[in-house]
């Protein structure tokens, strides 16, 4: 018997010895919340901690990459919004999927999101913004018919949502919430432009269309910014410490820009620079909120750009402001202007403070990096366009690369420093609106080839001095394409 107490008790000292030499066993670890912000046609070097020269002084966006990482070659899958945002929400290239949005819901019910990976982990999830990924049956011509949409982000792994279908110059403009219109869209308004704007739909641009009687188009952050206080302020109450993962993807700098009073002015950049500053403001306001609840030490910030902006030559030399930091082409382009985008991620006590990265990054690393630091052990990798970041954002064990290639839609392949453009870069806004800009010198090429450890700006091209390279680049595109 005395023999039992003494092994008994043995046991219950070296369990207290074990758990003073790793506390971590005493307490499970907590997992953190993510807040992912994407603004919407925000340039590369808009920003002033990515451009020093930018007429835009970006407080809110510098003080995050003071907190935590800039990646300087990060890359959204697409030089558009649609299919940026489904690489980003499935992991999935685009170029996998037919973009038809507005006749259906881009994403099947059977396929796993950034919010059903979380979800499934035990976190509460919520999109608060635009979504621009279809509904099955949005009726473009009646869209108040039934008041229900369906195919959208709470058939897609999110508790909550609420915002808009698609851009904020796209109508019919109402809000959603859930799979509900808040309010029908009944009354009609017209086109709108700003006077002195340097293209068609540049400034105060939006179409004429069906819209909701209350619906204020310069109201959409304010709106968006309350709601995620709302999610955020009832998560706590109802759920306590679990976590959540809220995604916002604004409607801005994209057209309509449309600056608050307290912003007109303010920038050296006219309109755009001024609503570039109510964006940053913006993400200050939410991280403000996710501070004041006391969250902030356990907290994963992200915040980036759905692709290039909508900024001419006549825009750079109108207010010597260059929205691209240099770069070639612009949104819709397949330049580096049209997908290279700013990309920041803070974490504190995890991510090392005031570091950058030249890690090469795509929107679709999300899902595999996610699954990672939340622990997700049932996340196949193979069935995703998707790498594990994690190690470059930590630091950790990090020396080699780990993206070493990325496909853009179905006509960029990056693979190093080489980058292939299948066909002309040229993309239909530039060609339409500024066909005589100096940096559009390759419109009727067949194909483009650059070395970009030596041409950034992507001005020599190697394309038909360099055609066994392309050939092979060309048979490795064949090949993703053909993997389900």
């Amino acid at each position: 018997m005395k023999i039992h107490k003494v092994l008994f008790l043995s046991s219950i000292l070296f369990s207290l010895l074990i758990s003073c030499d790793h506390p971590e066993n005493t307490e499970e670890k907590k997992l953190p919340n993510v807040v992912f912000i994407l603004a919407d046609d925000m340039g590369y070097g808009d920003p002033s901690c990515y451009n020093p020269d930018s007429k835009i002084k970006t407080k809110n966006i510098d003080a995050l990459a003071v907190e935590g990482m800039m990646f300087l070659d990060a890359h959204a899958p697409a030089a558009w919004c649609v299919p940026s945002r489904y690489g980003l929400i499935t992991g999935r290239y685009p170029a996998r999927e037919k973009m038809n949005w507005r006749e259906r819901s881009l994403i099947s019910n059977s396929q796993e999101t950034l919010a059903t990976l979380f979800k499934k982990n035990g976190y509460k999830t919520a999109c608060i913004g635009k979504w621009h990924l279809g509904f099955d049956n949005l009726n473009w011509d009646q869209p108040a018919e039934n008041n229900i949409l369906q195919g959208g982000p709470t058939e897609k792994g999110f508790d909550y949502f609420f915002g808009m279908h698609a851009s904020l110059d796209i109508p019919p403009y109402f809000y959603i919430e859930n799979n509900k219109l808040v309010e029908k869209a009944t009354e009609l308004v017209g086109d709108n432009a700003s006077v002195d704007a340097t293209s068609y739909i540049s400034g105060a641009f939006w179409r004429k269309g069906a819209i909701a009687p209350n619906f204020k188009h310069d109201e959409v952050l304010d709106k968006f910014v309350s709601k995620a206080s709302t999610f955020v302020e009832n998560h706590l109450k109802s759920n306590g410490d679990t976590p959540f993962f809220l995604y916002v993807p604004l409607t801005a700098p994209h057209t309509p820009w449309l600056p608050k009073e307290a912003y007109t002015g303010k920038s050296d950049a006219g309109e755009y620079g001024d609503f570039v500053l109510q964006v940053d403001q913006t993400l200050g306001n939410i991280r403000a909120l996710i501070d004041r609840n006391g969250l902030a030490e356990n907290t994963i910030f992200v915040f980036s750009s759905d692709n290039g902006p909508v900024w001419f030559q006549k825009d750079i030399e109108k207010f010597q402001h260059d929205s691209k930091a240099g770069l070639k082409g612009m949104k819709i382009d397949f330049w580096e202007g049209g997908s290279r985008v700013p990309f920041i991620v803070s974490w504190e006590g995890h991510i090392p403070k005031g570091t950058k990265s030249n890690q090469l990054l795509c929107f679709t690393d999300m899902m595999a990096t996610f699954a990672t630091i939340i622990g997700d052990a049932t996340f196949n990798q193979n069935n995703y366009d998707s790498y594990d970041l994690s190690k470059a954002m930590l630091q950790k064990d990090y020396s080699i690369p780990i993206r070493k290639e990325l496909l853009i839609q179905d006509k960029i392949f990056r693979k190093d420093n080489y980058k292939l453009i299948l066909g002309s870069g040229l993309g239909g806004l530039s060609k339409t609106y500024d066909p005589d800009s100096i940096y559009l010198t390759e419109a009727s090429n067949q194909g483009e080839l650059y070395d970009l450890s030596k041409d950034l700006n992507e001005s020599n091209n190697l394309y038909d001095s360099q055609q066994e390279l392309v050939e092979s680049l060309k048979s490795e595109v064949e090949e993703i394409l053909t993997k389900d």
